[in-house]
């Protein structure tokens, strides 16, 4: 299966919460799957973690977006918060959730083969 990259724009909980899905289902079936958060869509993974619309997805028995944080993380699919986001909302590496990796655009595309899939959230 082709490697799935996705890259996640803008800060809205919601598009973030729909990449974790899909890259999560992804790194289920046993292929590579990565998430890079650019610029103010880093601000997505400040301590605590948590989507506007958390209490609709828990009453219908869906994760709230911090769970899908780690179930992604602990499936093996790449987190990668952008290092100019991060200078820009004022976050350090340890105020993100462990296992989240930093990096930017150039090293993301580096990373990104000529037969992966590359979406944007």
């Amino acid at each position: 299966m082709r490697a799935l990259r996705i890259v996640v724009a803008t800060a809205e909980a919601e598009r973030l919460r729909a990449a974790l899905v899909l890259a999560a289902a992804q790194a289920a079936l046993g292929a590579d799957a990565a998430l890079f958060l650019q610029l103010d869509a880093v601000t997505l993974l400040r301590a605590p973690i948590a989507g506007p619309r958390d209490d609709a997805h828990r009453a219908a028995g869906l994760p709230n977006l911090a769970a899908l944080v780690e179930e992604a993380l602990g499936l093996g699919v790449a987190i990668i918060a952008c290092q100019s986001g991060m200078a820009l909302a004022g976050l350090t590496i340890d105020r993100l959730p462990a296992g989240v990796e930093v990096g930017g655009p150039v090293g993301f595309l580096q990373q990104t083969g000529d037969d992966a899939r590359l979406l944007f959230a």
